[in-house]
């Protein structure tokens, strides 16, 4: 028999605490991973051990408002790795351009930088009058910021620069207002965009999408979790709909990945077809 370690234990029932009590499932997140993250909360919260934050989880909001904050990842910018930008631009952008309407899910927005940048490249290419983007993460703090879209001014040189090797066709100015230290997404942006809390680990099917952005969210998962999820999404996609994944994420172990064919398989970018095998619906 496998015994579990200490921190193993506290860790399970620090999770399950918070499953019980607000719903959340991480039970099947990546264990490194994970662990990880639940020490950099308790070393915020100053406590000796993992499961003295119990108590807290339980019986205190806020706490568990920056506990679930420390839990997701929130590392993103604009036009993050341009090349897959440009490949979305010049592969993707044509074929969505044969539809009357798009409908877009990008999926653990965090502070919404990617969510900006897919918007950027729809108006370029003449499809955001004509689209509907659901931004979702399961964390209502960045949510909210990304729904401002009020970014430090630090990063505008990296983001214009992303945005240049990304196929950019304006001056990357036009599609924000500065203010003192910060930068502010135009409303332009904003219009066609609804943001919503939406957990991977236990919410269900979310319409049927013509593109869905998940990049760099899989690889916190566990085989487990990441199958659900990809047959979410598989399941959530119209025909010939496009799934866009993170550089180190892949389809290739799952069973969907014989309803999808690479598009530029270097920058993660599927499509998916009209399959069916024995006992699989569409």
């Amino acid at each position: 028999m496998n015994y579990m370690d200490n921190e193993e234990i506290e860790i399970k029932v620090l999770m399950e605490a918070v499953r019980l009590r607000y719903g959340y499932d991480f039970s099947q997140y990546a264990g490194a991973s994970l662990t990880r993250r639940v020490k950099k909360c308790m070393s915020d919260a100053g406590v000796k051990n993992i499961s003295d934050m119990i108590p807290h989880i339980i019986h205190d909001k806020r706490f568990f408002s920056s506990f679930l904050y420390n839990l997701s990842v929130n590392v993103t910018e604009m036009f993050r790795d341009p090349k897959f930008f440009l490949s979305l631009r010049t592969k993707v952008m044509p074929y969505l351009k044969t539809f009357p309407f798009i409908k877009v899910w990008s999926v653990g927005v965090s502070t919404g930088e990617e969510v900006y940048s897919l918007a950027i490249v729809l108006k370029e290419e003449g499809l955001y009058e004509k689209s509907l983007i659901y931004a979702t993460d399961f964390n209502d703090i960045v949510l909210k910021t990304a729904q401002k879209g009020i970014y430090s001014g630090d990063d505008i040189k990296k983001s214009t620069l992303n945005y240049q090797r990304a196929g950019g066709k304006k001056s990357f100015g036009t599609y924000y207002h500065a203010d003192y230290d910060s930068v502010i997404i135009d409303r332009s942006l904003k219009k066609n965009i609804v943001f919503a809390n939406y957990n991977l680990a236990t919410d269900n099917v979310f319409g049927e999408m013509n593109l869905i952005f998940c990049r760099n969210v899989l690889i916190y998962f566990n085989k487990d979790l990441q199958e659900r999820v990809l047959k979410l999404f598989k399941t959530s996609l119209c025909n010939h709909g496009f799934l866009c994944l993170g550089s180190r994420e892949t389809i290739d172990f799952s069973d969907i990945s014989y309803f999808f064919v690479p598009v530029v398989k270097k920058q993660r970018i599927f499509q998916k077809k009209i399959k069916t095998c024995p006992g699989e619906k569409r």
